[in-house]
């Protein structure tokens, strides 16, 4: 079927190709009578994929041919919106109000260009078919009146209210999160109709704003029946001949090191110095495939959800908690099985030799980060007494760890060190503390070994050929590198850019500015000039760590990738990928490396957002209160400052009252246009909270002293 579909492109990508009826087609291709009905499915298929269009005389061509894109439409609050090309490196077309025709955010859509980019004006164009529609239900506010009523979208880039008649409101009342089916589908002047189908409660309930963002991003809160069923059926005893077929480990010092509140332990560790010097370095992954098998429910199940996704009060899994937790989990002192890569590494950090093998292992100790760096750094003297046995392999560990990190930084990898934050909750959901999360020295070592582990896979794989899942970070975009190249510019430092350029040259930037005042605002602009990672069965290399190959294997229980990896990697050693079993795991690939980076995307937003959700209710309490922050961000209606809890909020265009401020976009700052005083990206600023909003999320700040003076 793909092949037909490839020759059809080709076909039609021809410069002589001018758009043909299905029929002239069939001809062209010589297909047979009776076979026509097949071959005109597939031009509708492909119709409906947007890959071929068909016009108005019933004749097909490509897109690209007749000045339209295909892509997502990226809405915004005010009612216009962009299209994201599906094909990488086009760039985005704004679509303004009156051309969105209908179109929803987040849909699928074709676009005409209707005028082409102009200096600093970007190209303009008009939806005039929609594909897919993404959002068949939506999380808002209901707003009930005496005989019909409106939704609010929480998502504000879905900026028309939904309609509701009184015979669609069910028993919601007024300003409940309800979730609401569309029925109609907006239209040039009419807003979308749909109806209530379940009522969440008042948004002041405990738990109900967490509970919106799940249903938002539609993410499963049960597991079904059958995936439960299948997961439960499975024994707790690992057979004695499954044992006996594995090299055996479980004699040996393994442990795992992870977050005092991990519970799917799936990567364990060990280590030792060879009599000359070098380094065998173990990294012993949960075996994940033995227990989910190819297309089983529990297979389908975690490929459909793609991740866990770690919300900031729970987790929802990719697999029931039997396996994330239980039988797969990395527990101590109990034999597990695994897949290990291990690796002899030289004094510079080279991997001279590997091996991929199937394991059993019994992890001596379920070690913390925490207690780890309590026993390297502050040489603890409890814990160096309790884990005596370990100190000497901790104390290689993080020679180990050193070792590779400068091999790293000297082969151009960029190491951004942004403070994640750590978000403490009580026991009815509100947020009590919020602070910056420590990199501490026994993250770093585990981070370190994962790195060097993924690597040495991904490259073992790609010589071996076989299709293959890998993580791929390309090339930054000339265009933002050239503006961020013009704001550093301005702060004394030279980046040449250059066709292609090399991680390195943007690692030496980062280390010119470390420990000065513009290091976060130099490290963050950098970070938004370059693409984000994804899955692709091609190995086109990860530019952010300077490796020419690279994948996720070390996380299955909560990636689906590094799942089916794994299973790649076994058929390979037991040598069963034939030619027939290559081109199905072709298309298995391609197909788990999109769906992967879908679901990846979905994960972070929601993740964000209910950290954003806990960031505003816990300023809520906090109003009037004074912190120091740190512009992180300018733009035309004001400033983003960041707090050193990692907490944002706006200082808005209008609350700067002691003069009138111009944006300047070039040098990232706003001018005053009497006093020309400037606030620039990066600048310390003292702010005084006057906002807390958790409707629209978001924070409000004015500057401290103009506001005292006032």
């Amino acid at each position: 079927m793909s092949l037909i579909k490839e020759k059809i492109l080709a076909f039609m990508r021809e410069e002589a190709y001018k758009p043909m009826t299905a029929e002239e087609l069939a001809l062209i291709f010589d297909i047979d009578k009776n076979e026509w009905q097949k071959f005109y499915k597939i031009l509708d298929e492909m119709e409906k994929d947007g890959q071929i269009i068909k016009t108005r005389k019933e004749r097909y061509g490509i897109p690209e041919r007749m000045n339209l894109v295909v892509g997502r439409l990226q809405g915004h609050s005010k009612g216009y919106g962009f299209v994201i090309p599906d094909k990488e490196g086009e760039p985005d077309i704004f679509i303004p109000a009156e051309g969105i025709n209908g179109a929803m955010h987040n849909d699928r859509v074709i676009a005409r260009i209707t005028r082409a980019a102009i200096k600093d004006k970007k190209i303009e164009g008009e939806i005039i078919r929609i594909l897919e529609r993404a959002n068949k239900r939506i999380v808002g506010r209901f707003e009930k009146s005496q005989n019909f009523g409106f939704v609010v979208p929480d998502d504000k880039r879905i900026y028309q209210d939904i309609f509701i008649s009184k015979s669609n409101m069910g028993k919601a009342k007024d300003g409940q999160k309800v979730v609401v089916e569309v029925t109609k589908w907006p239209e040039k002047r009419r807003n979308p109709e749909g109806k209530i189908i379940e009522v969440l409660g008042s948004p002041n309930t405990p738990g109900v704003d967490i509970l919106s963002v799940i249903k938002k991003y539609n993410l499963p809160e049960e597991f079904p029946a059958e995936v439960e069923e299948y997961a439960n059926a499975i024994p707790d005893e690992i057979p004695e001949d499954e044992i006996k077929r594995r090299r055996d480990l479980r004699d040996k010092k393994i442990v795992t090191i992870d977050g005092e509140d991990a519970k799917d332990l799936d990567d364990a560790v060990s280590i030792e110095k060879l009599p000359d010097g070098k380094y065998k370095l173990g990294v012993h992954i949960a075996d994940v495939t033995y227990y989910v098998k190819e297309r089983s429910p529990l297979d389908k199940e975690a490929f459909k959800r793609g991740t866990s996704v770690y919300l900031v009060d729970r987790v929802i899994p990719m697999l029931p908690k039997k396996l994330s937790n239980g039988l797969c989990s990395l527990n101590p002192k109990v034999d597990r099985l695994t897949l290990s890569c291990e690796m002899i590494i030289d004094q510079n950090g080279k991997v001279v030799s590997h091996e991929i093998f199937e394991s059993v292992i019994k992890t001596c100790e379920r070690m913390t980060y925490t207690d780890v760096t309590k026993i390297l750094r502050d040489k603890d003297p409890e814990l160096m007494k309790r884990y005596d046995y370990l100190l000497e392999d901790f104390k290689l560990m993080e020679e180990l760890c050193m070792i590779l990190y400068k091999k790293r930084m000297q082969r151009g990898a960029l190491d951004f060190d942004f403070e994640e934050c750590k978000i403490v909750l009580d026991e009815k959901g509100k947020p009590i503390e919020i602070k910056p999360y420590e990199r501490e020295i026994a993250n770093r070592i585990i981070e370190e070994f994962m790195l060097v582990c993924n690597e040495t896979i991904a490259e073992h794989m790609y010589w071996v050929g076989v299709p293959f899942v890998y993580r791929i970070h390309e090339d930054p975009d000339e265009e933002k590198l050239l503006n961020f190249s013009e704001f550093i510019h301005n702060l004394g430092y030279v980046l040449r850019v250059t066709k292609e350029i090399h991680p390195k040259v943007l690692q030496d930037i980062l280390e010119q500015v470390k420990g000065k005042d513009e290091e976060v605002v130099v490290s963050t602009l950098l970070l938004r000039s370059l693409k984000q990672a994804r899955y692709s069965p091609e190995c086109i290399g990860h530019f952010g760590l300077a490796a020419k190959y690279y994948c996720h294997f070390t996380s299955p229980i909560r990636r689906y990738p590094d799942l089916i990896i794994h299973r790649i990697i076994k058929e390979h050693l037991k040598g069963k990928i034939d030619q027939k079993r290559e081109q199905k795991l072709k298309r298995l690939v391609e197909e788990a490396a999109k769906q992967s980076s879908d679901m990846e995307r979905v994960a972070q937003e929601a993740e964000r957002e209910t950290d954003d959700i806990k960031k505003v209710e816990y300023m809520m309490e906090r109003i009037g209160q004074v912190y120091p922050g740190i512009i992180s961000s300018v733009t035309s209606f004001g400033m983003f400052v960041e707090l050193e809890n990692t907490i944002e909020g706006l200082v808005h265009i209008s609350n700067l009252t002691d003069d009138y401020y111009i944006y300047d976009d070039k040098h990232h700052c706003l001018i005053g246009e009497r006093t020309k005083k400037k606030y620039r990206l990066g600048d310390k600023v003292v702010i005084k909270v006057v906002k807390a909003d958790l409707e629209t999320r978001t924070i409000d700040f004015v500057i401290a002293d103009e506001y005292e003076e006032e």
